[in-house]
């Protein structure tokens, strides 16, 4: 086994890998840019060496940088994570030629697998199911659009080097494959050094499924079942879990069958992930290989027990399998939310900043984290947005959700927009929790993308109850606190009105037990029993946990004006308690409206702009493309909501702006 290590990655991955390695005895070598200086993995690294600025294309994509950091070191193996290096062959080679172990498969299985058109060649040969497309690279837009009509229409646009949902489109009509077309072929070749793009036959509501496989030096191969990663935005996964609820062990099989073939095609020696997408029927095609450790595969940890960071290094290090296909066995559910720095209101566009609070639940047997930041840390434009990965484990799915559900409430995160709230509404969501899934689910249940959490009579009564909780507890230090004169308290007065969002909820204490924990006894509107509420909460804390009638729930709790902002289970309002008197009056307050921003274009996430594709004094219809801003390696295009004429234009190609910085102006109606 291996002294030493150099991990050639950042953020939540690098830090797990080094977790496995210290259980191994292993010494870890982190590399890190400028402004990762201070980053977590390098503070959990034994050693670290810095390798050039951001972004990425100066630092953790240089060969030569790695290279020289493990010769510097005396790191005897890398391993690359995923993104970045992990699926360079040539990056494989260049460790061996140094003499360095490459922690993940054979150079010749990277470059198979890694081209789309040539893995799915291989595939057709080992006798896996493959989608119906065009073999071969497409040269330009118009031959796309000949070779998008023989295919039939919906097409897949992706690009042959692609992989993280990069150089990826969907295209229904010509002017889409166009559209689609010049977009992929330009992130591709950004993203991956690659433009070249395939295209083949979209396959409707279908579910993303993923087969594990593991295979050593020696021939041996072995699966580890399924994860379903339905659950996407812009073909980027968001929610994983293990298994799936749509797998029965007879399709199990035949998937594992085929992932095991296809890796024995390509003498497949590391843990590798095979994916494929199932139809409606259980159908299935082949997707792609990816030839490194996947960004999910926490979720396979838990229903199998099996380490895949340790079987990738006790591989690469020459050892056999440990186990055969016979002793693997699934027991339990695992699911896996990607916490992301992005802003689901805004159709999950990338966010950037400094973590001003980062609390995330408590880890257990049942919860797992995966995090690549603390307190303070700076979410950066150069890299991908993802904070963390939060896994959740139970002996039924239920269970798992549960758990999940409560993490996510018990999640604190401030200073960046963020995706906690979409993932705690999502738990509650009735079809993904009938397990009803596709990777339309988010397009189908969020049509015009995702909003605030309407508040139900359940979400709205146990906002109400945490709130005057949290004011009779408020109350309570007040009247304890020395040398204070007592006025009457909240403990004294029964009647209370709170105002949760727009909404006034009367609320009567019948009884106070003023030990602590502090219990109440609430009647509610029209209830014909009382409502017990329990809480250790005290002045200054920033979660509300508390049972009310037995049901654990925790909430969220942040100053606002007149009150506070609490939030639950992905929905949230500004609440404030008032005595009777107080909310009549409140009733008869006017509204302020909101100030109308329809005539800009405002820039909806911090980017690069690309390019305008405007003029000013140019009228323009509902949908017209109007710039493209690119952020976190995608491009995104910017279209009109309506049809106006273009007054001014407030930015030029290659600025960079901040989130809501104003791209364009439109001319008054």
């Amino acid at each position: 086994m291996f002294d030493k290590i150099l991990i050639a990655n950042r953020g939540e991955i690098a830090v797990r890998i080094m977790r496995t390695a210290r259980r191994m005895g292993i010494a870890t070598v982190a590399v890190y840019c400028d402004t990762d200086a201070d980053a977590p993995h390098v503070e959990a690294a034994d050693e670290a060496v810095n390798i050039g600025p951001p972004p990425a294309t100066s630092s953790y994509l240089l060969v030569d940088k790695i290279v020289e950091a493990c010769e510097q070191t005396g790191a005897a193996a890398v391993h690359p994570g995923y993104g970045f290096l992990s699926e360079r062959s040539d990056f494989a080679e260049a460790l061996a030629a140094a003499g360095i172990v490459f922690v993940g498969p054979n150079p010749a299985a990277i470059a198979a697998m890694g081209d789309k058109l040539e893995s799915k060649r291989l595939a057709a040969q080992a006798g896996v199911s493959t989608v119906p497309g065009h073999v071969g690279a497409v040269e330009d837009a118009e031959a796309a659009v000949e070779i998008a009509a023989e295919t039939g229409y919906p097409v897949m646009i992706k690009a042959s080097a692609g992989g993280g949902g990069k150089g990826m489109r969907i295209a229904r009509t010509m002017e889409e494959v166009r559209e689609g077309f010049s977009l992929a072929q330009s992130e591709a070749r950004s993203s991956f050094g690659d433009d070249r793009i395939l295209i083949e036959r979209f396959v409707e509501s279908p579910r993303h499924i993923e087969i594990q496989v593991l295979g050593d030096k020696r021939g041996n191969v072995i699966h580890l079942g399924e994860r379903e990663c339905s659950i996407q935005r812009r073909n980027q996964k968001i929610i994983e879990e293990a298994p799936s609820p749509a797998v029965d062990e007879e399709l199990r099989q035949a998937m594992g069958a085929q992932a095991v073939a296809l890796a024995q095609a390509v003498a497949y020696d590391s843990a590798g992930t095979v994916e494929f997408i199932v139809a409606p029927d259980h159908e299935f095609f082949f997707l792609e290989m990816n030839t490194r450790l996947q960004v999910e595969h926490p979720v396979t940890e838990f229903v199998t027990g099996i380490d895949l960071v340790e079987q990738m290094l006790r591989i690469a290090a020459g050892e056999p399998l440990e186990m055969s296909q016979a002793n693997v066995r699934i027991n339990g559910w695992a699911i896996e939310s990607r916490v992301y720095a992005e802003d689901p209101r805004r159709g999950f566009l990338p966010s950037i900043g400094r973590l001003s609070r980062y609390r995330p639940p408590e880890e257990s047997d049942a919860v797992r984290i995966d995090a690549g930041v603390v307190e303070g840390s700076e979410i950066s434009l150069y890299f991908d947005p993802l904070i963390s990965k939060l896994i959740t484990y139970g002996p039924d799915r239920d269970t798992a959700v549960d758990t999940m559900q409560g993490a996510l409430d018990r999640y604190l995160i401030d200073g960046i927009a963020h995706n906690v709230p979409f993932l705690a509404a999502l738990m509650d969501h009735p079809r993904w929790r009938e397990g009803r899934l596709s990777t339309n689910f988010i397009d189908e249940e969020y049509p015009d993308g995702f909003a605030a959490v309407a508040l139900t009579e359940r979400s709205r009564t146990r906002l109400a109850l945490a709130a005057l909780a949290i004011e009779v507890a408020r109350q309570e230090r007040l009247r304890s606190l020395p040398d204070r004169r007592s006025p009457p308290t909240a403990l004294d007065r029964k009647e209370w009105v709170v105002r949760v969002g727009a909404d006034h909820v009367p609320l009567q204490i019948s009884a106070t037990d003023r030990q602590s924990p502090l219990s109440l006894s609430v009647m509610l509107p029209g209830a014909d029993r009382v409502t017990t509420v329990t809480s250790q909460w005290r002045p200054g804390d920033v979660l509300w946990s508390g049972v009310i009638d037995n049901e654990a729930v925790d909430v969220q709790v942040r100053p606002a004006t007149a009150g506070l902002h609490l939030s639950w289970r992905g929905a949230d309002a500004v609440c404030r308690v008032m005595t009777p008197e107080v909310a009549a009056l409140d009733a008869l307050m006017p509204q302020t409206a909101g100030s109308d921003s329809t005539r800009f274009l405002r820039c909806p996430m911090p980017g690069l702009v690309v390019s305008i594709l405007v003029d000013a004094g140019q009228k323009v219809s509902a949908g017209t493309p109007l710039a493209i801003v690119e952020a976190m390696k995608m491009e995104n295009v910017l279209r009109a909501d309506r049809d106006a004429t273009v007054a001014n234009i407030e930015a030029a190609p290659g600025d960079v702006l901040a989130v809501d910085a104003v791209i364009l102006q439109f001319a008054d109606d």
